[in-house]
C-alpha cells in the first residue's frame, strides 16, 4: 500500500517530466523511460494477466444474468406391458422470469392418458394447454436470489477493475524503480570511468616530467595507485551496471510474449531530472485523488456495497415464504385447433397452488444477518485505518520528495564549490605549491559529491 501511495506521488512527476517527451525526435541509443511504460504497459505478462481479472467479472455477470434467461423443459414416459398400454405422459413448460417482483411467467403443455395414470394428473387425448404465472408474495417479492446476484457480480466488476489497476501500479512501480536503479548504475559507471581516464592522463604526464626530474618518483607511484583504485571501483561498478541492466530486462517483452534483454548499447535518458520545483502536484490535490481512485479503497468500498445488497437479500429471507402459481387451461393445442367454449380458456378453467413456509425461530436468517453486519462493521473500520494510512504515506512521501529537492540544490552548489577547489588545487600543483595526494583528495570528494 505504500508503495501505491508513493507510486501515485511519482506518476504525477513522471507526467510533468515526459510532458514534451512524445514530441521528440526518438533516438535509438537512448532507452526513455517513455519507451518502457508502453512496452510494460502493452506486452507484460503480469499486465496481461491482470486484464482477465476484468474478463472474468464480466463472465460473472453473464452467469448472472443467465437467471434470467427462459427456460424451457420437456419430461416424457411411456410404459406398455403384456399388450396393456399403462401410461403415456409428457409434460413441457417454457417459463420466463421476469424482474419485476421476483415473478415466473410460465407457458406450458401436459398430455398424461391410459388407464394407469392417475386421475388428477390425467388429461384428454389432444392434451392441456395452460399459461399461468408464479409469484413470490412473501419472501422473494421485493428481492430475491437472481437479482441479488446479478447485483453483487455487477459490483465485483468495480472490484476487480480495482485489483487489475493494483497490480499494473505495483509492476510499473517495479519497473520504474529498477530503471532508476539502472540509471544510478550508469550515471555511477560514468563518473569513475571518467576519472580512470583523467587518472590515467594524469599518471603520464607525471610519469614524463619525473623522467625529466620535475616532479618526484613517489609522485608517479601515488598517481599509479590513484589508477588502480579506480579501475577497482570500475570494475565494481560494471557489474553492477550489468545487472541493473538484467533487472530491467525482466519488464521488456514483445508483442508475441517473448523476453527481451536489453541491449548493452542502449544508455538511459539524462535529462531526467528536474531541478525546478515547477509541474509538482498539490499534496491536498493527490490526497483527493487517492481518496477517490486508489485501489485499496475502491476494493473496500466495493466489498462494502456488496454486503449490503447481501444484507437486503437476508433481511428478505426473514419473511415467511408464500408462492402463489396460477394458470389458465385451454384444450386446444395449437393457435389455430377448434376447442369447446367450456374447454377454452376462461376463468373457471383454472389450476392453482399456495405454498407457504416459516421457521418458527429463524435462528438461521437471523445469525446470517448478524454476520453480515458484523462484516460490514469491520470493512468500516478498515476503510478508515486504510484512508489514514494513504493519507499519511502521501505526506510521507511528499515531504521526501521536498526534502530530496532541497538536498539536490544543495548538492548541486557544493558540487560547483568542488569544482573550483579541484581548479584551484591544480593550479597550485603546477606551480609547485601542492602535492597530487591532495589533488586526487579533492577529485575524489568530487567524484563522490556527483
Amino acid at each position: 500500500m505504500k508503495q501505491l501511495s508513493r507510486l501515485l506521488l511519482g506518476l504525477c512527476l513522471l507526467s510533468a517530466m515526459h510532458a514534451t517527451h512524445a514530441q521528440q525526435h526518438f533516438d535509438s541509443n537512448i532507452f526513455h523511460l517513455a519507451d518502457l511504460k508502453v512496452m510494460v504497459l502493452k506486452n507484460h505478462p503480469i499486465v496481461k494477466q491482470a486484464a482477465l481479472l476484468s474478463d472474468g467479472a464480466q463472465a460473472r455477470v453473464l452467469q448472472a444474468l443467465g437467471k434470467f434467461d427462459p427456460k424451457l423443459e420437456a419430461a416424457f414416459a411411456q410404459k406398455e406391458f403384456g399388450n396393456t398400454e399403462y401410461y403415456t405422459n409428457f409434460q413441457s413448460e417454457l417459463k420466463v422470469p421476469l424482474w419485476l417482483a421476483g415473478a415466473d411467467l410460465k407457458v406450458g403443455f401436459d398430455r398424461n392418458v391410459g388407464p394407469y395414470t392417475t386421475r388428477q394428473y390425467q388429461t384428454p387425448d389432444d392434451g392441456l394447454t395452460g399459461v399461468g404465472i408464479n409469484v413470490p408474495l412473501g419472501q422473494g417479492f421485493l428481492f430475491d436470489a437472481r437479482r441479488s446476484t446479478l447485483q453483487q457480480a455487477r459490483i465485483m466488476t468495480r472490484y476487480a477493475d480495482a485489483e487489475r489497476a493494483k497490480q499494473i501500479i505495483s509492476v510499473w512501480y517495479q519497473a520504474v524503480q529498477d530503471y532508476w536503479n539502472w540509471y544510478y548504475a550508469y550515471v555511477q559507471f560514468q563518473l569513475i570511468d571518467d576519472g580512470v581516464t583523467l587518472a590515467r592522463t594524469r599518471y603520464e604526464a607525471i610519469k614524463a616530467q619525473t623522467l625529466l626530474g620535475d616532479k618526484p618518483g613517489i609522485d608517479s607511484i601515488e598517481a599509479a595507485i590513484t589508477i588502480q583504485d579506480r579501475e577497482m571501483q570500475l570494475a565494481k561498478l560494471t557489474v553492477e551496471l550489468e545487472n541493473t541492466r538484467l533487472l530491467l530486462s525482466n519488464h521488456i517483452w514483445n508483442d508475441q510474449e517473448e523476453p527481451l534483454e536489453l541491449s548493452v548499447n542502449l544508455i538511459p535518458e539524462q535529462d531526467s531530472v528536474v531541478n525546478s520545483r515547477e509541474g509538482i502536484v498539490a499534496v491536498d490535490s493527490l490526497i483527493y485523488n487517492a481518496t477517490g481512485n486508489h485501489p485499496e479503497l475502491i476494493k473496500i468500498r466495493t466489498k462494502e456495497e456488496q454486503l449490503a445488497v447481501e444484507q437486503r437479500y437476508q433481511r428478505e429471507m426473514l419473511k415467511p415464504r408464500l408462492n402463489l402459481s396460477g394458470s389458465l387451461l385451454t384444450s386446444r393445442n395449437t393457435f389455430g385447433s377448434y376447442s369447446p367454449e367450456y374447454y377454452d380458456i376462461r376463468w373457471r378453467n383454472y389450476k392453482v397452488g399456495v405454498d407457504f413456509s416459516l421457521p418458527l425461530f429463524l435462528r438461521t436468517e437471523r445469525g446470517k444477518l448478524k454476520e453480515i453486519k458484523l462484516k460490514r462493521m469491520e470493512l468500516d473500520y478498515d476503510l478508515k485505518q486504510t484512508e489514514r494510512t494513504i493519507t499519511n504515506d502521501i505526506f510521507t512521501s511528499y515531504n521526501m520528495l521536498g526534502a530530496y529537492r532541497d538536498q539536490l540544490d544543495i548538492q548541486l552548489s557544493s558540487i560547483n564549490n568542488q569544482s573550483r577547489l579541484l581548479q584551484a588545487e591544480n593550479q597550485k600543483f603546477q606551480l609547485g605549491e601542492s602535492t597530487l595526494f591532495l589533488i586526487n583528495s579533492r577529485e575524489t570528494k568530487l567524484i563522490e559529491c556527483k
